[in-house]
């Protein structure tokens, strides 16, 4: 795969994590260093977390307290901290789709593989414009809002959708195929958008079939997001009955739900079963008129 183009988001949690490391390299806890630095401590665990920017002053005087004095290093890791800064396009949108969702497309969008799983609905990276424009018009506040709705995630495919694209592996149930979002001319349009896509070299589509039986896959649909080559670098949003959840960093739920994927990838058809899949489902509906 070609290299990917770094994001704000990814350059802004590669800092946050080579800080982290040269804390612990230094043997100090964040009280320590709050302390010598005059800082409350919970100045220095929102920018670990993410939570928030670091200004280059700030950074530099972290950096001379963790024995980081060599320039070239310090000028690298200023660098990171001005790319972070920088704006992406899913920020023209900030002022009218919620935070916590433009947090996970600028993570999604600094992915090198995702992998999702949709027990309902199909994924939104293989979503058309019509499908997500019906989903859209559900909890949008008016048509203008649904519009934005549908633009930015129709932007959000552009990850997959380029030269060189992210890899990207979709499982979703079988129910998915059958369950009519808006009418025949949109479903029609769906399948075909699902079967081309399963066509490229970066895409794997596999269906989890209605005799499958019981699973963990059924109580939540999900995605990671592979942020790096690195080991264990992992986002994760699950979807709820409330509300999206998004975990940033790794940890035992992440790795977790990587394992499910695993599993899942186990019980489901073969990717190369899904154009047969699609076009028996395109079949019945044409019996269906």
């Amino acid at each position: 795969m070609a290299p990917k183009a770094e994001t704000p988001s990814a350059e802004h949690r590669r800092l946050r994590g080579q800080l982290r490391r040269a804390r612990d390299a230094a043997k100090l806890t964040q009280k320590d260093v709050a302390e010598a630095l005059e800082w409350s401590t919970s100045k220095l665990i929102r920018i670990e977390n993410g939570s928030v920017g670091i200004s280059i002053t700030d950074l530099k005087a972290l950096l001379l307290h963790y024995g980081i004095t060599d320039p070239g290093e310090v000028d690298r890791f200023v660098e990171m901290a001005r790319a972070s800064k920088k704006s992406a396009w899913w920020q023209e949108y900030r002022s009218q789709i919620g935070q916590a969702f433009l947090s996970f497309i600028g993570l999604e969008a600094s992915a090198v593989r995702v992998r999702q799983y949709q027990n309902l609905l199909v994924p939104g990276l293989l979503q058309t414009e019509s499908y997500i424009g019906k989903l859209a018009a559900i909890g949008a506040r008016d048509e203008e809002h649904a519009r934005l709705i549908t633009e930015v995630r129709v932007r959000r495919q552009d990850l997959i959708n380029a030269v060189g694209g992210a890899e990207a592996f979709f499982i979703m149930d079988e129910s998915v195929l059958y369950r009519r979002i808006g009418d025949d001319a949109v479903m029609r349009e769906q399948l075909l958008r699902i079967k081309d896509r399963a066509e490229q070299s970066n895409i794997s589509v596999q269906i989890v079939p209605f005799n499958a039986g019981v699973h963990r896959g059924m109580k939540s649909s999900f995605e990671i997001m592979e942020i790096s080559e690195q080991p264990d670098d992992y986002a994760l949003l699950l979807e709820t009955v409330y509300k999206d959840q998004l975990i940033p960093d790794p940890n035992d739920e992440t790795r977790e739900f990587v394992q499910i994927f695993f599993e899942l990838e186990k019980i489901a058809l073969p990717a190369s079963a899904t154009p047969r899949l699609i076009d028996k489902r395109l079949e019945e509906m044409d019996n269906e008129r």
